[in-house]
């Protein structure tokens, strides 16, 4: 009989289901082409055994960077904080304070200073008896922190054109015959003018090793100077994963060509000044909006639009700018909400509220003064429709997103690592909120006409993302401007959000955002483990990880909730928010929490080895420590060497065919 038409039997001999039996054996011949007979297979699941012995990795969550890609790039860099102790460890009593602290910084910025050093180390013997001693320091960094990986996990992190010589240094004998080794490759790179450029490698390979994984908790944009540049670093670390934040959906919207979140990120980059990311960045020029302002609002003082920070365009163009950006947005935000009366937010369409002849504005039934009737642009008559000029601006401003190729780059990246949330180590790590009730019951979201809540809405909202980028119809793309801002999107947890009443009324009381009552009930124990449990984590160990709301570090607020079973990693990072920050490291004896505080700049750490030492607070103690078995990767692995087992069977059996 064929070995296609035999009959599938599992592991354990039982016949199984014809569809999925048909089902697994496609599988399993696609895995057979890796595993080609019984050998290599049982070899595979003895490597995997092993490697569900090792320590687990450590894990690093960082959430809310908000564009502050130097201040990003130090914390990866000394691993926050947690590369230091190890260095001293292994270092400190073996080396000068000025040699430890030039070594410390070589560790941390192995770029600059080997380029500082091509320039400044020019002694041929000197050059080669530095690069001797310091390759050799790095290599016992390196193998320390290897111990902890496989070596096919290792290779992965290599370099890949030095992957294989790597792989040698890491066996050097620890004698006379080790040195031998490693000054035989000094000097054959030496020859070659690349000793220097191993040392920056080697270097950069121990932050690697550092870090097992790097999980970005959201909000790559806004306030801070450089959203791209936060990007652009994230896709060079080896092992990211990404959850998403409300700022991020919005920046994605805005690619994909949503003209209301195209007005809101230009508006917050005027509001700060962060033209730089646009123009430089994403090559996404202003003339079309500069345009606009100096013919429609070209004697308009806009003193309420100032921008918070000085640059070469004049003050009042950008005030002007971000005016007429935000006129346009509540307009085509207008447009939106009426298409969608499912989000039951059609009160939050406030410019036909607006009596510009008693310069009045109506809102949630209460009448207020406007601080500002200068409104070139609007008509009473048709208070949500563009004017000519700014559909002209608009339409120039949307083809320069849309055809922006990092930008582009960037949103597919984030889109093929992202997720609404993430299960690690018994740490369910999400950005924002569960929209719930104040009695803790979880509250639906509509998505495309079906309200839906808890787990399901994530998993919902995953799927969207992706069919977003894909489709890019309106209604994908209004569900992004929902996940913004909307009053049930579990990434904003507002019941509204307020700019048009902060733009233009005095008066702060309409300037009041509700939180959602998750922020509240987090303090609650039952309510915590009613969350862990909708996902899956463990409720009595587990631990909720959000970012999204700062912790208020200054008035002492702590991190940790009164439940001790959620945790806040917003530790405003961004200079804008208050220039602190967390890190939360996995680590597979404790969950610690890294608070950081101000970087200067690269410049003076290089020039004058300034660390960012953070404070550290131990959230969770494991006892015995954690290994590979215990995590989610090892559930993995488990499931591997289960097909892995069906594929030896099948084998045995003679069902499918060894390569001998």
């Amino acid at each position: 009989m064929p070995i296609a038409d035999r009959e599938p039997f599992d592991s354990t001999g039982i016949l199984r289901d014809e569809k999925s039996g048909r089902y697994e054996r496609t599988l399993l011949q696609a895995l057979a082409k890796q595993f080609p007979n019984v050998d290599s297979a049982l070899a595979e699941i003895a490597r995997l055994s092993a490697v569900l012995t090792l320590p687990k990795g450590t894990v690093h969550v960082i959430s809310d960077i908000h564009g502050e890609d130097k201040k990003l790039r130090h914390v990866i860099n000394n691993a926050s904080g947690t590369l230091r102790p190890l260095v001293e460890r292994l270092f400190q009593d073996q080396m000068p304070p000025h040699e430890f602290a030039e070594f410390l910084t070589l560790i941390f910025y192995p770029a600059e200073v080997t380029e500082r050093l091509s320039q400044t180390l020019t002694d041929p013997d000197e050059l080669r008896s530095f690069a001797q001693k310091t390759l050799r320091n790095q290599l016992k960094l390196v193998r320390v922190l290897a111990s902890g990986y496989s070596l096919k996990r290792a290779m992965q992190v290599f370099p890949p054109e030095y992957a294989n010589l790597f792989a040698e240094m890491l066996h050097e004998p620890s004698n006379e015959r080790g040195r031998e080794f490693t000054d035989a490759i000094v000097d054959e790179l030496l020859r070659c003018d690349r000793a220097l450029h191993l040392i920056h490698i080697t270097g950069r390979l121990i932050r690697n090793l550092a870090i097992y994984e790097l999980i970005i908790g959201g909000d790559c944009w806004d306030r801070g100077p450089r959203g791209d540049r936060v990007v652009d670093y994230l896709r060079d670390q080896p092992n990211v994963s990404f959850i998403w934040g409300n700022h991020d959906a919005a920046w994605l919207g805005a690619g994909l060509g949503h003209e209301a979140l195209i007005c809101h990120v230009l508006r917050v980059s005027l509001r700060y000044r962060r033209l730089g990311q646009l123009d430089e960045g994403y090559s996404i020029p202003l003339t079309p909006l500069e345009h606009l302002v100096r013919t429609a609002y070209a004697d308009d003082p806009a003193v309420h639009f100032m921008p918070k920070s000085s640059g070469m365009r004049s003050d009042v163009i950008v005030s002007r700018m971000q005016k007429a950006i935000a006129i346009m947005q509540f307009k085509l935000e207008g447009q939106m909400i009426a298409r969608h009366p499912e989000w039951g937010i059609d009160h939050r369409r406030l410019l036909h509220h607006i009596d510009l002849k008693r310069g009045t504005i109506h809102v949630d039934g209460t009448e207020y003064s406007l601080r500002d009737t200068y409104l070139p642009t609007f008509d009473a008559e048709s208070p949500y429709e563009l004017t000519p000029q700014e559909e002209l601006c608009m339409a120039r401003l949307k083809h320069s997103f849309l055809h922006s190729q990092k930008l582009g780059e960037h949103l597919r990246y984030l889109v093929s690592h992202g997720s609404m949330y993430l299960r690690r180590d018994a740490h369910l790590i999400f950005h924002g909120c569960i929209p719930c009730s104040s009695s803790g019951e979880f509250l639906p979201m509509p998505i495309h006409g079906e309200w839906l809540c808890g787990r399901e809405l994530f998993d919902a909202i995953d799927r969207e993302i992706a069919r977003a980028i894909e489709l890019r119809d309106q209604p994908h793309l209004d569900l992004l401007w929902y996940l913004w801002s909307g009053p049930r999107s579990p990434l904003f947890g507002k019941d509204r959000i307020t700019t048009l009443e902060r733009d233009f009324i005095e008066d702060k009381t309409p300037h009041h955002e509700t939180k959602d009552p998750y922020f509240a009930l987090i303090h609650e124990a039952w309510f915590c483990e009613k969350v862990l449990t909708e996902f899956g984590v463990d409720p009595q160990q587990g631990l909720i990880v959000n970012g999204h709301v700062p912790v208020k570090i200054d008035a002492d607020e702590s991190p940790l909730k009164r439940s001790g079973k959620a945790i806040s990693i917003d530790g405003a990072f961004s200079e804008a928010y208050g220039d602190h920050g967390y890190t939360l490291v996995l680590g597979p004896e404790k969950t610690i929490l890294a608070k950081h505080h101000h970087f200067e700049s690269v410049e003076v750490a290089v020039r004058d080895g300034i660390d960012i030492v953070p404070s550290v607070d131990e959230i969770r103690h494991w006892s015995p420590p954690r290994r590979m078995a215990d995590t989610e990767r090892g559930e993995q692995f488990r499931c591997d060497i289960e097909m892995l087992e069906r594929l030896i069977q099948l084998y045995r059996n003679n069902e499918l065919r060894q390569d001998l």
